[in-house]
């Protein structure tokens, strides 16, 4: 990422120079709608991300500048200072919570750009709070360990900007790791790292450019089905507290008690965390034919079961399978946003050009191609 421009940026407005952050965006190679139901999931820190340069500025303001808008704002640290901009109530809310915390933020002047694509599912937000996390935490030397930063980035998206993420989004972008992925337990929040190291594949998105309406109220139900599925199954095995805890023989025994659909939901899950762990196994091995499989799997899951694809994700997992791709499944919550792809070096030019072409013609407008390498989380540069 282009650093040049967040510098003259920075020196032009402030007159000074200060000390440079980045923290990534993050894909999830497999593991979707498990994180509410207790499972797991596999996320990787990319080689996109948040660029910040930060100075503290001796007064009790922030002067914030956001390179990529164009736009400047000035605010307190109180909670009454709130700024109106949406981008600076990010870095607002991070300065709150580290306050709640017990840590002592003075005020500073940033400017900001990032090369993650917005709407593309790849948590630019989550980027940008744990960018400035990170650098506050070591500029005023507050002591904060790495998991209390992630917190205080999820923190701040249910306090301050109004969505109740789960906390992979931030946590991958701090603790991402070069060649690995992060099998993180969204239960106990015990992590792994999982090699990822895939020597004669390209990992690509393709984004569909879709964004669905409905996808909060759909999400919504979804949610209400699993925990449907988990009352009716406890009152036969009180250990049940999730999802994650049932498995098929359960789910099976309560068939006729519950509804079609909330029975397609469960399976789709149950089937999901463990599509996830033989993932971790096969990556272990360097098996990427065999994760290839279980992503083609969670698409079609998220297709047929979970019903969170859309005609346009499903246009694209069909040519990735016509073109080779060793693996391939819509990537996020689903209603839109983008496929991620395991495609083979000599397969991918291709499978691109087709992609893009057929795409285009058949829904009238051009899909975005993102080549993403899996990186380091949070650091100064």
């Amino acid at each position: 990422m282009d650093n040049k421009i967040v510098r003259e940026k920075f020196a032009e407005l402030f007159g000074t120079a200060g000390d440079l952050y980045f923290s990534p965006g993050r894909v999830n190679l497999i593991g979707e709608h498990t994180d509410y139901n207790g499972g797991f999931v596999l996320p990787g820190a990319i080689d996109k991300g948040m660029l910040a340069e930060i100075k503290p500025n001796g007064k009790n303001i922030i002067r914030a500048y956001a390179v990529d808008l164009n736009e400047y704002a000035e605010f307190g640290m109180n909670e009454e200072d709130a700024p109106k901009e949406s981008w600076a109530r990010y870095i607002f809310g991070v300065v709150r919570e580290i306050t709640k915390r017990g840590g002592k933020v003075e005020g500073f002047d940033t400017a900001f750009s990032g090369d993650v694509p917005l709407g593309a599912g790849l948590s630019s937000s989550a980027a940008l709070e744990s960018t400035f996390a990170f650098a506050l935490n070591e500029i005023f030397n507050l002591g904060i360990d790495k998991f209390e930063l992630a917190k205080i980035g999820q923190a701040t998206e249910h306090n301050y900007c109004g969505v109740k993420c789960g906390i992979m989004d931030q946590f991958a972008s701090v603790f991402g790791k070069e060649g690995h992925l992060i099998r993180l337990d969204c239960r106990s929040l015990e992590y792994e790292y999982v090699p990822f190291d895939p020597k004669g594949y390209k990992v690509v998105l393709i984004d569909s450019v879709v964004k669905h309406e409905l996808a909060s109220s759909a999400y919504n139900k979804r949610r209400e089905s699993c925990e449907a599925v988990v009352a009716a199954i406890k009152k036969r095995h009180p250990e049940v507290e999730l999802l994650r805890d049932a498995d098929m023989k359960m789910l099976d025994e309560v068939k006729d008690e519950i509804s079609a659909e909330d029975y397609s939901r469960a399976e789709y899950v149950i089937e999901e965390i463990q599509r996830l762990l033989d993932a971790c196994d096969a990556l272990e091995k360097g098996d990427y034919k065999t994760v290839g499989e279980k992503m083609y799997g969670t698409h079609h899951g998220m297709s047929k079961l979970y019903e969170v694809s859309c005609e346009e994700l499903d246009y694209l997992n069909d040519v990735a399978r016509e073109c080779g791709v060793t693996g391939s499944r819509v990537m996020g919550g689903g209603f839109g946003g983008c496929t991620i792809n395991l495609v083979p070096e000599d397969k991918y030019d291709n499978f691109i050009a087709t992609a893009v072409k057929g795409f285009t013609q058949k829904f009238g407008k051009e899909p975005k191609v993102y080549p993403v390498k899996i990186g380091a989380g949070s650091r100064k540069l």
